[in-house]
């Protein structure tokens, strides 16, 4: 294993201190409970936007925190969800009165804790799970959870986060989230593993040639052990099941993301991209907004998703609202 860094066991402590350095114009940081809050809090009466979850995918969440995007962002270990003690302190050093609306990506540990944290909270807490992948549905995995929730949670939190920061009451933003994870699928493909750094190994062996179809963000199997195609051949393999989810007529305008999992070029996924928008326009559908970067990672991972979601006015006016954060603006 060969990383930047000094012990394996002060990597997280590392990059979160590297991290609210480079950022503090945007963020601060509460180490007692390991949460990055906004740097600007908001006066009293709007929506708190609260996520988190195991490190590892970053910029995913502490990357969002900020004007316009989320409040706060509880940090775990990688790939290891964060306590309910760490959600709870959160919330109330977030909430303004209005309720605090937890984003919760669709695994298990993540799902359990945010929902005892909602239970224990004496704050208000209204939570939105994200299902957004679609890489197993239809598929007997013996997963419990259902579909993960994977790159489709940066959508929910920037379209719920400028709603909120415009004065949309807790109801209005439940709604809004609900709304939008329903009209996002998004799926991946990985041409290698990711190495934890505590642990020194990749989670998993690919050959070469093969790639993993409809990898998780944590390095999980996805749908099948494959040959690695072309680039069109990726597009169209990632979209087919996108576009099945997300049912998009001709005249709806899309959001099309291709994001990389951590150790993808740019000039890729770029590619990749390029690949992707064919396939919509060849479709007759509608690109109305574009995103291509490392949003959603998994460590060190080569490899790249797709997400599209399906907007709408409303939708649209709050994608191109203003926001103010390290990952985004």
């Amino acid at each position: 294993m060969k990383k930047i860094i000094n012990a394996p066991e002060n990597y997280l402590a590392d990059a979160i201190s590297g991290f609210c350095r480079a950022h503090q114009d945007v963020v601060r940081y509460d180490a007692e409970n390991r949460v990055i809050l906004r740097a600007n809090a908001k006066a009293s009466g709007k929506v708190a936007l609260l996520s988190g979850g195991g490190s590892g995918h970053e910029p995913m969440h502490g990357g969002f925190v900020g004007t316009g995007m989320l409040d706060a962002a509880c940090l775990g270990e990688v790939f290891t969800s964060p306590t309910p003690d760490q959600m709870m302190a959160a919330a109330q050093e977030v909430d303004r009165g209005a309720g605090v609306l937890f984003i919760v990506k669709n695994y298990s540990g993540d799902v359990m804790n945010f929902d005892i944290a909602a239970q224990m909270s004496p704050v208000v807490v209204y939570t939105v799970i994200v299902d957004d992948d679609v890489a197993l549905i239809g598929m007997e995995t013996g997963n419990s959870q259902g579909n993960r929730g994977v790159a489709g949670t940066i959508v929910v939190e920037k379209i719920v986060g400028a709603a909120a920061e415009a004065g949309s009451d807790i109801a209005a933003c439940v709604d809004l989230a609900k709304s939008v994870n329903d009209r996002t699928g998004s799926m991946a493909i990985a041409l290698s593993s990711c190495i934890v750094p505590t642990v020194g190994t990749p989670n998993f062996d690919l050959g070469q040639g093969e790639a993993e179809l409809g990898v998780g963000i944590h390095g999980e199997a996805g749908r099948e052990r494959i040959d690695l195609p072309q680039a069109d051949e990726i597009a169209e393999t990632l979209l087919e099941p996108i576009l099945e989810k997300v049912s998009p007529q001709a005249d709806e305008p899309l959001l099309l993301l291709t994001n990389g999992l951590g150790a993808t070029p740019s000039a890729e996924l770029y590619l990749l991209h390029n690949s992707a928008a064919k396939v919509l326009e060849r479709r007759g559908l509608k690109i109305a907004r574009q995103l291509v970067g490392s949003f959603c990672t998994a460590l060190d991972m080569v490899g790249a998703s797709l997400t599209v979601t399906a907007l709408d006015d409303e939708k649209l006016r709050y994608w191109d609202a203003q926001a103010d954060t390290a990952a985004l603006r």
